[in-house]
């Protein structure tokens, strides 16, 4: 796929992120997918890394059952070949207490025949699990 090929895929699936059309992300997710998400299992237990279709979905699903998706919004695209980074500022309700969790996160994926054959989802987890638990850590 070329640049541009992988510029307006990357844009389709945040758009189908942003309005939780998952059925439309299961079509853009490669059946290989090498999927990591950088986050403390403990605290977000569909954090880690995941491979394969069924399982990035059922990731989603874990944040979905967690989360309600509030805003996403990408606003730095970066793309070169088959790869793309993006820095997207998030909002997410935990659904267990109805606290808004904000941050940024930065993700860097890589498409493949069309679909997301790999992702990796970096944020600042320090500030998001005392967002997640109400409270600042004591180190």
């Amino acid at each position: 796929m070329d640049q541009s090929g992988t510029r307006e895929r990357v844009r389709e699936l945040y758009d189908a992120y942003a309005r939780s059309d998952f059925d439309r992300i299961a079509r853009f997710i490669h059946p290989d997918i090498d999927w990591v998400i950088f986050a403390p299992i403990s605290i977000f237990p569909f954090a880690g890394p995941r491979h394969g279709r069924a399982a990035v979905l059922e990731a989603m699903a874990g944040i979905a059952a967690d989360f309600l998706l509030e805003s996403h919004k990408p606003e730095v695209i970066i793309v070169e070949d088959d790869r793309a980074a993006v820095i997207a500022d998030v909002s997410f309700m935990q659904r267990r207490t109805n606290r808004l969790l904000r941050f940024r996160v930065a993700n860097f994926l890589r498409v493949q025949d069309g679909q997301l054959i790999e992702f990796r989802e970096f944020a600042n987890s320090f500030d998001v699990v005392e967002q997640a638990l109400g409270r600042e850590l004591q180190i």
